[in-house]
């Protein structure tokens, strides 16, 4: 497996634990009209580590790559949201409102590599 598809693949293992495990840091960035927030957060942790554990094998890789290419650009406005929901907050460190920044342009690429693993 290619280090950058198993980067992927970690990178997906444990934002999907954190979504089980501290759910309600991932609940503000749910829209608000939408409802259950909760029950979203969970979903998405548990479409993240299907998506990891997708990719690790070589027999489902490849729907693992289109999988979470579409996990990737549906949950690209939620992390735009965290962006901005959390430069605006006082309490937030600096580093988070970097990082949370940061890390949007990183989901391009993120996306380039589950796409090169779903043509594989």
């Amino acid at each position: 497996m290619p280090k950058s598809l198993a980067g992927l693949a970690a990178l997906f293992t444990v934002s999907g634990v954190l979504h089980l495990v501290r759910p309600q840091v991932f609940e503000s960035i749910v829209p608000k009209q939408l409802p259950r927030k909760r029950e979203l957060v969970h979903a998405s942790g548990v479409a993240e580590l299907a998506c990891a554990a997708m990719l690790a094998v070589p027999r489902t890789r490849r729907a693992g790559g289109v999988a979470s290419a579409a996990l990737l650009v549906a949950v690209f406005p939620a992390n735009v949201q965290m962006a901005v929901s959390t430069r605006r907050s006082r309490k937030a460190p600096a580093w988070l409102k970097a990082g949370t920044l940061l890390r949007l342009p990183l989901q391009w690429p993120m996306i380039r590599v589950a796409l090169r693993a779903g043509r594989a």
